[in-house]
């Protein structure tokens, strides 16, 4: 039998240019254990994916602050002082990076996010004014609530799941995917991955972005 996974979006599942690789949708629906897709995307992204996919929503969106399955959904997180930070941001010259549409914040359900190139020094410095926290996923800076992560979201799905934690394999490529690899009893970063990824992961594959991930599910099915 495979292993359930617990898969990262961004650097994962996509291409070098940030798309989807094509080969996701022939992959993973036909991976025949449950998959959960663990991403710092709001809510929508990931549930949008599953459902073209195919997949149950199995999801652990916003770095742990929105966990969905088996038709439940729960929320962890402070978004409010979150807008209160942006506001100071805002207030000292910062820009969050995004278009009128923010369409990557508009859904949030628990923390915000602001484009990687936004004044990083500065939004570290009112996060921790308001008792929060910055993540660099590498694709933007995430201001949460310390002690929201996707291991817990994990946890939680499997829990609701009937299952161990520990008996999913996780692959992700950023600090974000720290937590995860923890609570996942083996963990791979690809080749992408950065330092802190790399560093808490059980296994560094070469490949990179979805070849490296799709490496390492070859292997799964081969040692089945």
């Amino acid at each position: 039998m495979v292993p359930p996974l617990a898969l990262d979006i961004d650097g994962t599942l996509t291409t070098r240019s940030d798309q989807i690789d094509p080969r996701v949708f022939e992959v993973l629906p036909a991976w025949e254990a449950p998959i959960v897709v663990a991403t710092g995307k709001s809510f929508p992204y990931p549930v949008a994916l599953c459902h073209f996919l195919g997949i149950p929503e199995q999801v652990v969106a916003e770095n742990g602050g929105v966990v969905c399955a088996d038709g439940q959904v729960s929320f962890q997180g402070d978004r409010d002082r979150a807008e209160q930070a942006i506001e100071a941001f805002r207030d000292r010259g910062g820009d969050l990076g995004w278009d009128a549409a923010d369409t990557t914040n508009r859904w949030r359900e628990s923390e915000l996010a602001a484009h990687i190139d936004a004044d990083e020094e500065l939004l570290r410095a009112v996060a921790e004014e308001f008792g929060l926290e910055v993540i660099d996923t590498g694709y933007a800076y995430h201001l949460k609530t310390p002690g929201v992560e996707k291991g817990d979201g994990l946890a939680a799905v499997a829990d609701i799941l009937g299952l161990d934690a520990g008996s999913f394999v996780a692959i992700g490529d950023s600090e974000n995917d720290v937590s995860l690899f923890g609570a996942a009893g083996d963990s791979y970063a690809v080749g992408n991955a950065d330092k802190r990824a790399k560093a808490a992961a059980e296994t560094v594959i070469d490949g990179e972005y979805f070849d490296g991930t799709l490496g390492v599910l070859e292997s799964l099915q081969a040692e089945a």
